[in-house]
């Protein structure tokens, strides 16, 4: 399947170390202005490592299986999880190398990776079956501790190494607490970029472990690894043990501004900076905003929901009185009290990004 651009809406994001997937896109923040809480999935941000997979929702199903249940393996198709009890959330989901361009553009450093700016994020209300429900009915067993969803997307290989399909594992104690299987976005059913016919939704956590066109999930009673949380998604480089730090987990903290970079504001007219703030921690409880690049530092005005797994929205008025360039920040503080540094310690892959993001614009 190959995505086409909505040149309004998303921006393709390529990767030169990862050629010929065609399928990384992030959201355009300015496309969000207005828009209210939720993501519209045409502007929710993709991604893929070897490509969308085309899955027949009639022969679909999903496997569960391993010494970590009591009997043998269960199935689940998609008529069974509609048949359950039905349960929303709304979430974000994020990938872990959101804002990695940023190492390079405000800290000069150097990382691999897709080069995404603030886009690889997206609030969705998202409608399925607790993943718990479904462990219980395939008889979880107490001394069970890890799971590895596994996807149905093509096996990814790069340098010549075959890595498998895309899996990762996940405690159980996280997944018997809020994580989803979900068959429904926004009230409809999934889209193919984004895990039809049925993915999960992991709360707060790099959205790797969000496992996209849910294949099977494998239920141990001792520890699992992949490719997915011992090579890729830990933190390398200066300053981290040469195995890389534990697996990712939660997000840091971010906020972004709702307005194209470079744009053009006028002269002593008010202008409503509007944006959005998010934490893998909790709620936002507060975010300020500098209009001179860090300088002075005023209360932004927080609207809607302020809930924890969402971002927080918020707007600040602003009526600039000098002609040329000028420097947007803003900072959040969440619910634990952790409020966005002004820069992020360094990683060689250009993971959790969650510095004070300068935005450049022009008053003319």
């Amino acid at each position: 399947m190959v995505l086409r651009e909505d040149s309004f809406r998303v921006q393709q994001v390529r990767d030169a170390g990862r050629p010929g997937t065609g399928e990384d896109f992030e959201m355009r923040w300015e496309s969000m202005r207005g828009v209210g809480h939720h993501t519209p999935a045409d502007q929710f941000f993709v991604r893929s490592h070897s490509g969308v997979p085309e899955i027949d929702p009639r022969t679909w199903t999903m496997r569960l299986h391993g010494d970590g249940l009591r009997g043998g393996p269960v199935e689940f198709d998609l008529e069974d999880l509609r048949a359950l009890p039905s349960h929303s959330a709304t979430a974000f989901i994020e990938c872990a190398g959101n804002g990695r361009s940023l190492y390079t553009v405000q800290q000069n450093q150097r990382v691999e990776g897709t080069p995404w700016g603030l886009g690889a994020i997206g609030v969705a209300h998202w409608t399925g079956v607790p993943l718990s429900v479904l462990l219980e009915r395939a008889g979880i067993r107490d001394d069970a501790v890890d799971l590895l969803p596994r996807g149905l997307d093509r096996p990814f290989v790069r340098d010549g190494v075959d890595y498998g399909r895309v899996r990762r594992p996940l405690p159980v104690s996280k997944a018997m607490k809020d994580v989803l299987v979900a068959y429904e976005m926004n009230g409809h059913p999934l889209r193919p970029e984004h895990g039809f016919p049925a993915r999960l939704v992991v709360p707060d956590w790099v959205g790797v472990a969000s496992i996209k066109w849910l294949g099977d999930v494998e239920v141990s009673t001792g520890p699992l690894h992949s490719p997915w949380d011992t090579d890729f998604y830990r933190l390398f480089g200066l300053g981290h043990p040469p195995e890389g730090s534990a697996p990712l987990t939660t997000v840091p903290i971010k906020s972004a501004f709702e307005i194209s970079p470079q744009a053009k504001i006028a002269k002593g007219r008010e202008y409503l900076l509007t944006g959005r703030s998010w934490s893998g921690n909790g709620a936002i409880r507060s975010v300020e905003v500098s209009t001179d690049g860090g300088g002075e530092w005023r209360p932004a005005r927080l609207v809607g929901p302020r809930q924890a797994h969402t971002w927080a929205q918020w707007e600040f008025p602003w009526s600039p009185e000098r002609r040329g360039p000028a420097q947007l920040m803003a900072r959040a503080t969440d619910e634990l009290g952790v409020t966005q540094s002004l820069g992020a310690p360094y990683n060689s892959k250009g993971y959790l990004f969650g510095a004070v993001v300068r935005h450049p614009v022009t008053v003319v």
